[in-house]
């Protein structure tokens, strides 16, 4: 094997101690009126009176045709806080002949079933009827 093909250390230490850039003092950041959780809410668009659908939340509303008006939507915003009010962390919704489970902290739907399926609720600590 031969090793004279490759540069030694000494050469590579001295080639990039030689070629590093000067680095510029970063500039100050300055005080924001804004709390880094507002700032976050405004890139992401997060609206803490709107509910967001988990990837599984959509797969079982694709799976069961259950399409939801802007009414029912405003009315499952206000279900969950609600329950956010109420101190419930988990809540179940039932609107019209829907159920949801709502992680309230999240302000997120878990899963969605319809009225046609029976089921037992677990982990829930509060129920709101919409």
């Amino acid at each position: 094997m031969n090793i004279n093909n490759f540069p030694s250390i000494e050469q590579m230490t001295n080639q990039i101690g030689s070629n590093q850039a000067v680095k510029q003092p970063m500039p100050p950041i300055e005080n924001s009126q804004f709390s880094f959780e507002e700032i976050l809410k405004s890139k992401t668009n997060l609206d803490d009176n709107k509910v967001v659908f988990s990837k599984h939340a959509n797969e079982r509303l694709d799976s069961r045709n259950i399409t939801l008006t802007a009414t029912q939507m405003d009315r499952l915003n206000e279900a969950t806080k609600l329950a956010t009010e109420k101190g419930i962390k988990e809540s179940l919704v039932m609107l019209d002949d829907y159920s949801f489970i709502v992680n309230t902290k999240n302000n997120m739907v878990v899963t969605a079933l319809s009225k046609a399926e029976k089921n037992v609720f677990t982990n829930i600590d509060g129920a709101v009827i919409a």
